[in-house]
């Protein structure tokens, strides 16, 4: 009896591998850019994300001051490296063109907000980036220190004193 109840394990899950590959390999997941996911796939990439940030995010405060200095250079660097694809103070009004083809399009920022987040959960996706989304790592072109400054700006870019303010309204992407 043991022994049926394990073949027929086995059994059910080469069908549901086999299965699987007939399903991809007949194209009806879709792979082009300018279609909605299918809810497995969002599923996945969702739960898979939440996993590793929990597990990998820093979890200590951020070591780059909040002071309106930090934050301007925060400013400037997202301006330089994130604009293009999470817009501007004007939220969604400003998505670049790029930002309107990514698969799954990319939050903006000033419209979708990151404010919620812990910096150590900004800080790893902007080291590490993000697959399946168009997010890249920015570890070999930005430092530690670019990193935690960015983070710094998205965790404050809500409500910032009239200097930083006055740099995040001049971005263009």
């Amino acid at each position: 009896m043991s022994r049926g109840f394990v073949s027929g394990i086995l059994a059910t899950i080469v069908v549901g591998l086999l299965g699987g590959y007939i399903v991809l390999r007949s194209g009806f997941v879709p792979a082009n850019a300018d279609a909605t996911p299918p809810w497995l796939e969002t599923w996945a990439a969702r739960t898979s994300l939440d996993a590793t940030l929990d597990r990998e995010a820093p979890k200590g405060s951020n070591p780059v001051a909040l002071t309106d200095d930090n934050l301007i250079a925060g400013v400037e660097l997202y301006g330089q490296h994130c604009a293009i694809c999470h817009g501007t103070a004007k939220g969604a009004a400003s998505a670049s063109p790029v930002a309107k083809g990514l698969y799954p399009q990319a939050p903006q920022l000033a419209t979708d907000g990151v404010e919620d987040d812990r910096e150590g959960v900004s800080f790893w996706k902007i080291e590490h980036g993000i697959r399946w989304t168009g997010m890249p790592s920015w570890k070999g072109a930005l430092t530690d220190q670019q990193i935690w400054t960015l983070a710094l700006f998205l965790k404050h870019m809500d409500k910032l004193p009239p200097a930083a303010e006055q740099a995040w309204q001049k971005v263009k992407n």
